[in-house]
């Protein structure tokens, strides 16, 4: 097809009376036969994939009754998809894609819906021509059109192209600042955030999740184009934070940016926690909480943001390493048997968690002077035997042959009449069943 034919047809349609095309909007007479022989010869060739020879019948019905109806522009735009997407020669290419674009003005102008509109041809645009020289602004200020046209409606789709095309502007081109890129970034995440928001208001986890993921791949694009590190935070982010606390969008991308720089032991980060924690409550940040407290050795706090968590976990790995966690402080302040049965909760929400085992068996390997009678060396050394046998489940080979090493001996079994491979309890706390093994 010529480009001037193609396009031709397209700039006599845009002029066309705005309306909406819901409903077949049939000619009287024999133009509507006309009209629904192509309709059914350019549908036949789509769903021949003979894209090409769809196009004749397709432009006859946009240049004689461009309001028909809107599906005659959403097979279109997938007809000339398609050929653009398999046309070898660049000039064709061009003259495609350029028509598939201009087909998204022509359904705005006779059918309406803008925004939506908008976001499909930026999505397109951004296909074919988001690093195509000449053509990255251009294709920065559609999306940015889509955006403000669509706001928390956007397409989820176009999240990470805009980013994309936005890192190209900026590293490609360098005709963005760093405020440039980070009001756009804003303006993403607030979307994100608004849907996350929204699944989560409908009990849809898995939809939660991966925006949750998204959120992550648009924090990695602007790390690779803007150097977000624990300074640029203090510098850029802390004063406008200090000044209004209550900025929860602030807040979410010092914890964020904090974290992935690792300086989660800046007050900065913890004030920006807490500001977030107060407003919405969410697995991650009741566990990262959690954690930090749990570093700060304030253990009441901590328990109390674990308890949180474990109530909000979306997986039963995630119950299992909050109960874990748990155990720790129950282990730091001296409560090992408290600590055991976290940590067996643990292994019953998720038995792959075999750091439970391995944290059982440190629980053992430490409580030597807690269960010695003093009686004899083979008695009080039964400790170590279970404590072998909880690393062996983790496969810890390093602290096994580390609890080895700490056997009776073969003459300290003798002499109160055990054998090696003897099943024996182990007494005090641990209560365990185990098997007589010297060292030696």
């Amino acid at each position: 097809m010529k480009k001037g034919l193609m396009l031709a047809t397209f700039y006599a349609a845009v002029f066309s009376v705005f309306g909406q095309c819901k409903e077949w909007a049939w000619s009287e007479g024999e133009k509507k036969a006309q009209e629904q022989e192509k309709v059914t010869l350019y549908q036949d060739a789509m769903n021949n994939k003979q894209y090409k020879q769809a196009l004749p019948p397709l432009n006859w019905l946009l240049r004689n009754n461009p309001k028909l109806n809107t599906s005659i522009y959403i097979n279109g735009a997938d007809i000339f998809d398609k050929i653009a997407s398999s046309e070898t020669d660049p000039a064709r290419k061009k003259i495609y894609i350029d028509s598939l674009l201009l087909l998204h003005d022509l359904r705005i102008a006779n059918c309406g819906e803008e925004g939506p509109v908008t976001n499909r041809k930026a999505l397109m645009a951004a296909k074919y021509y988001a690093n195509e020289n000449g053509k990255e602004i251009f294709v920065l200020e559609l999306m940015d059109k889509a955006f403000d046209l669509n706001g928390n409606n956007i397409i989820d789709g176009t999240i990470i192209p805009y980013m994309q095309v936005i890192k190209i502007n900026k590293l490609k081109l360098k005709n963005l600042t760093d405020d440039d890129v980070m009001n756009r970034y804003d303006k993403v995440l607030g979307i994100i955030d608004a849907k996350i928001k929204l699944a989560s208001s409908k009990g849809n986890q898995d939809q939660v999740n991966r925006y949750r993921t998204m959120r992550e791949e648009v924090d990695k694009i602007l790390i690779s184009m803007v150097t977000v590190n624990c300074d640029f935070v203090r510098d850029k982010l802390g004063p406008k934070f200090k000044q209004n606390p209550s900025d929860i969008g602030t807040a979410k991308k010092i914890f964020a940016f904090m974290l992935q720089d690792k300086c989660t032991d800046d007050p900065l980060w913890l004030e920006a926690a807490e500001a977030i924690h107060k407003v919405e409550k969410d697995y991650g940040l009741a566990k990262n909480l959690g954690i930090r407290y749990l570093v700060l050795e304030n253990y009441t706090k901590a328990n109390e943001l674990f308890k949180e968590a474990l109530e909000l976990a979306p997986t039963n790995s995630d119950k299992a390493d909050i109960l874990i966690y748990m155990g720790a402080i129950e282990a730091k302040t001296g409560s090992k048997p408290a600590a055991r049965e976290l940590y067996r909760q643990a292994l019953t929400a998720d038995p792959s968690k075999k750091e439970a085992y391995e944290k059982i068996g440190d629980l053992y390997y430490q409580s030597f002077n807690d269960c010695k009678k003093e009686q004899n060396f083979a008695d009080d050394r039964l400790v170590y035997l279970a404590a072998y046998d909880m690393y062996a489940r983790a496969g810890e080979s390093k602290k096994m042959a580390m609890a080895k090493e700490q056997f009776p001996s073969k003459e300290e079994i003798f002499l109160v009449n055990y054998q090696a491979g003897q099943t024996i309890r182990v007494g005090c706390w641990i209560n365990e069943i185990t098997t007589i093994r010297t060292r030696d």
